[in-house]
């Protein structure tokens, strides 16, 4: 359903996932060079913890692949073998020691499953609109609770997550709902499962708590629209017989009314610090493997 706007012309709904709405929140000039930059800045190195978190995501995911009776501690460790990734790491032997560690942490965490029991989706994608917003993320995992769906996340970081951290992520409560219209089932239930730990953190949302976060999203999602039309306002779309212009050639400074940066400890992370004086002042880049966890559980 489109919403009229100004001169009863119908108002485009905004297009989004969930990390594009945070990245908003985050800082409007990363969001400005990740999302509409053409062609988009340079990012810097790949980060190690990336490396380790896509691994282990598309280990589970094959695995859950696999015939059932296949389905075994030892065939997750072969998987996370075969499709371990290296970039970001300091060098081989810190891959190696890594890849080591996130095998040990895949088959613990496979230990734990029944490979009888099917997800209704792995690395499912799901969509759903409101009056204003257009948006799309892709779960990780979706499980069959009875009559209910409930949302699951596989977590790599350092932190054990918290049920108030299950609570309060924009993306698993948009994937909740998401899911829920999708397949016409309800879904209140969210999880996070960090491996490194064994520990999962839930929350059972209200329909009342997913509508607010549905509110929120429509509201982070209405800035974000606004400063966009400003964007392409200054910058045009070339024509075809017209070359894009380089970065370099590119005013971003013209922007920062409309894409402020928000300096902070964040900065550290960020793929664009080389291009972002505040945020190279606000703290220092991190070396690509820096967030790799001291030790694993």
């Amino acid at each position: 359903m489109e919403q009229l706007g100004l001169a009863g012309m119908p108002r485009r709904l905004y297009t989004c996932t969930p990390s594009r709405l945070n990245a908003w929140l985050d800082c409007p000039r990363r969001y400005r060079m990740t999302y509409l930059d053409r062609p988009m800045p340079q990012k810097g190195p790949r980060w190690a913890h990336n490396s380790v978190g896509s691994s282990v995501h598309n280990a589970l995911a094959a695995w859950w692949r696999l015939p059932v009776h296949d389905r075994t501690p030892e065939a997750a460790g072969r998987l996370l073998n075969r499709g371990w990734l290296t970039d970001g790491f300091r060098d081989g032997a810190q891959s190696a020691q890594w890849r080591d560690r996130a095998r040990d942490m895949t088959e613990r965490y496979v230990e734990t499953l029944d490979p009888h029991d099917e997800p209704l989706g792995v690395e499912r994608t799901v969509a759903t609109r409101t009056d204003r917003i257009a948006v799309s993320g892709r779960i990780d995992r979706l499980d069959a609770r009875g009559d209910e769906l409930a949302i699951v996340d596989y977590k790599t970081g350092r932190r054990a997550s918290t049920s108030d951290d299950a609570r309060g992520s924009l993306a698993l409560a948009i994937y909740a709902v998401a899911a829920s219209r999708v397949l016409r089932r309800p879904c209140h239930r969210v999880e996070l499962h960090h491996l490194p730990s064994g520990e999962a953190a839930a929350w059972d949302h209200t329909d009342e708590s997913l509508d607010r976060h549905i509110r929120r999203a429509e509201s982070i999602a209405a800035e974000a629209a606004e400063a966009d039309e400003t964007y392409r306002s200054r910058v045009p779309r070339p024509r075809r017989s017209e070359q894009q212009p380089r970065a370099a050639e590119i005013d971003h400074a013209a922007h920062d009314d409309a894409f402020p940066p928000r300096p902070g400890t964040l900065c550290s992370w960020c793929d664009f610090a080389s291009h972002c004086p505040e945020g190279l002042a606000a703290a220092p880049r991190k070396d690509p493997w820096a967030a790799l966890p001291v030790d694993v559980v």
